[in-house]
């Protein structure tokens, strides 16, 4: 009888382990890419930025030739060519003083407004020709302190009556009222009616220049009479109640 070999036991062996893999990075890459269009940005934003702080630097540092007030001009004068110089300015968008090339133009205006020695000189200073026509005359009269309204009381569009006096304004160190520059003794003083076209300012000895406009008739009689500064400044009530 033949005996049975006993059948070996292999116990059974565990799978094979697959190794860990690694987590995915592949969710960071959009990040990645993100940052370097930040970067990338802001690059480009500094530079442009810079690139323009150039461009205004420069254009701040350009220099021009303007026109500049060569000595004191008082308002309502002729604009000559010794009043005016040439100086080189440093181009600013804020400001617009005339070209220099301009200057030709410039001469033969009025001042609008007092023109001080080394200011720039700007349009708005200036007013072209008399702009009076033919049938009005512009006569300068300078008067001295209490001959006329002060503290501002006279202004361009005023009508004034301009009163001739005996004697010349304050030959004796008075007022029209005083010994000096007499009223008439007898008899209405004679008057010219009269327009404000432009004041003056005060200088240290109490004198001003009021330039007048009137009727042809009279601006030769009216000049005279202020080169002998025998004339005094009356102040017509304004329509309207007054100032």
């Amino acid at each position: 009888m033949e005996s049975s070999t006993p059948a070996s036991y292999m116990p059974p062996m565990p799978a094979e382990r697959q190794p860990d893999l690694e987590p995915s990075r592949g969710a960071r890459k959009p990040h990645s890419r993100r940052k370097w269009s930040v970067g990338v940005s802001l690059a480009l934003v500094t530079l442009l930025g810079a690139m323009t702080g150039a461009v205004v630097v420069a254009r701040a540092g350009d220099r021009v030739n303007v026109l500049a007030v060569a000595k004191d001009v008082q308002a309502g004068q002729t604009i000559t060519d010794q009043d005016v110089k040439s100086v080189s300015f440093a181009e600013d968008p804020g400001l617009s003083p005339i070209p220099s090339s301009r200057r030709a133009s410039v001469v033969g205006q009025r001042a609008a407004v007092d023109l001080r020695q080394g200011s720039l000189l700007t349009q708005s200073q200036l007013r072209r020709g008399g702009g009076l026509g033919d049938d009005k005359q512009l006569v300068g009269v300078e008067v001295k302190k209490g001959f006329a309204p002060g503290n501002g009381s006279l202004a361009k569009g005023d009508e004034v009556l301009a009163v001739i006096l005996d004697s010349p304004q304050g030959d004796d160190g008075g007022s029209a009222s005083g010994s000096g520059g007499k009223m008439p003794q007898s008899g209405d003083p004679e008057q010219i009616e009269a327009t404000v076209d432009s004041v003056g300012r005060v200088d240290a000895t109490g004198t001003f220049l009021v330039n007048l406009i009137v009727d042809p008739a009279e601006g030769p009689r009216l000049s005279a009479m202020a080169a002998a500064k025998r004339l005094t400044l009356v102040r017509q009530p304004l329509s309207g109640g007054g100032r």
